[in-house]
């Protein structure tokens, strides 16, 4: 969004007038001001603390208490000063503030009304469980649908995501931690109204303030985790200037075969890792080898041939890769048994071995390289299905095409200005794998 189009900055005047009509009753509204102001103070509190924690999300435990607890425009309200002042990395930074802003005024304002349409109001004054938390369950389902309608917009018009991708799977990835959100923010607001008062109310707010601490922690050490794998990543492309973003594109192709296997979440990012650092073992082989020019001698390929047992050494001691190593030692491994470096065969290579080769192979060939220039998709594919059954597996194939077919190919990361090729001796044999 830092060069935002014209049609996205529209898009967030529009939301950011939706969001002054939300509020525009307020004047109106017969409450006491000390609840709103005093859930404002503490959702900006909330939103800063997230800053320092450097936790990227929204603490909607108060907002919802505050949807529960006011009227609509009142509970709407509540979002507005912690979204304005929260604090903002990425440019332009007013613009990212107001859609901040405007997006939550919007969508707390529908998760009142609703809560409020189904008599929840009486149901929070006088709890009566499970009553309760049958408007309570829709404004959650409310607030979440307007939050991932207008993020799909936005990723749409400022993003230029595809349409028919802007908005898929934005609602059932965000619905169970807001649910968590919502059943916290309903004990607040239950608590509040009891005769212990709102401070027995904010006494909520400090296991969930515990697991949010907890979630930051994680993310950290993820990106911390990136932050390793984009070191070893860069040092193989600067090794091997022939295979720049090659890693990345083995990483996608990587994903979208074992999300067409239905592999749960956990295994896709494990397999996305695998395709990143397949060729790691490359910083081992003399770079005057990988960009020799002309035909290899069989000493040379040997010592090439190595660099899977190198990559192995590299990573077998980082723990979060799980079974992303086996793919690393055994990408080149064949279904016929014809490959290296141990000649497995069939089923004995494993699953993220056999997904990374398809993807490694399909790259290889779609791609411009010092000794070959790249195919067109059909082609590639035609040559996968033709070596399936005996280079590669025949089941990770026909996901990766099925995958294809449904998506397209549009890697997210290519190389940098491809430079002419220059003759150079392919391995024999080996359709479209780079040595």
């Amino acid at each position: 969004m830092e060069a935002v189009p014209a049609r996205a900055r529209v898009y967030v005047s529009c939301v950011a007038v939706g969001a002054l009509i939300c509020l525009a009753p307020l004047p109106t509204v017969q409450t006491p001001w000390w609840p709103v102001l005093l859930l404002a103070v503490l959702y900006a509190g909330c939103e800063q603390a997230a800053a320092r924690w450097r936790f990227a999300g929204t603490f909607y435990p108060v907002l919802l208490a505050g949807a529960f607890l006011l009227p609509p425009p009142a509970a709407a309200l509540v979002a507005l000063p912690g979204a304005l002042l929260s604090p903002v990395e990425q440019r332009p930074r007013r613009l990212r503030r107001v859609w901040r802003a405007a997006q939550l005024v919007v969508a707390v304002w529908v998760a009142a009304r609703v809560h409020w349409a189904l008599g929840g109001r009486d149901a929070v004054a006088a709890p009566d469980f499970p009553f309760a938390l049958l408007p309570a369950g829709a404004a959650v389902l409310a607030f979440c649908l307007v939050l991932s309608l207008l993020d799909g917009g936005i990723l749409a018009l400022a993003e230029r995501a595809p349409v028919r991708r802007a908005w898929r799977g934005l609602f059932p990835r965000s619905l169970a931690p807001v649910a968590v959100h919502g059943l916290a923010g309903l004990m607040m607001a239950v608590l509040w109204r009891s005769p212990y008062g709102p401070v027995a109310a904010l006494l909520v707010l400090l296991p969930m303030c515990v697991s949010w601490w907890v979630f930051a922690q994680y993310h950290r050490e993820r990106a911390a985790h990136q932050a390793t794998i984009r070191a070893l990543v860069q040092a193989v492309d600067i090794k091997d200037e022939y295979t720049r973003g090659h890693s990345e594109r083995v990483g996608q192709a990587s994903m979208m075969i074992a999300r067409e296997l239905g592999m749960d979440e956990g295994r896709i990012e494990v397999l996305r890792f695998a395709g990143i650092l397949h060729d790691v073992g490359k910083l081992g082989v003399p770079t005057r080898l990988l960009r020799k020019d002309g035909p290899l001698t069989p000493e040379e390929r040997r010592v090439i041939e190595l660099h899977p047992e190198y990559g192995h050494e590299m990573v077998r001691g980082i723990s979060f890769l799980g079974e992303a190593r086996a793919a690393v030692l055994h990408h080149h491994e064949r279904i016929d048994g014809s490959g290296y470096p141990y000649g497995l065969v069939g089923n004995q290579i494993p699953e993220s071995a056999r997904v990374v080769a398809v993807a490694d192979a399909f790259d290889a060939m779609t791609s411009t390289r010092s000794y070959s220039r790249a195919r067109p998709v059909p082609v590639a594919l035609e040559e996968l299905r033709r070596c399936a059954g005996t280079h590669f597996d025949p089941r990770m194939v026909e996901a990766f095409v099925r995958a294809l077919g449904r998506y397209g190919w549009h890697p997210a990361v290519t190389a940098e200005e491809p430079r002419p090729p220059r003759p150079r001796a392919a391995v024999a044999g080996r359709p479209g794998v780079p040595r």
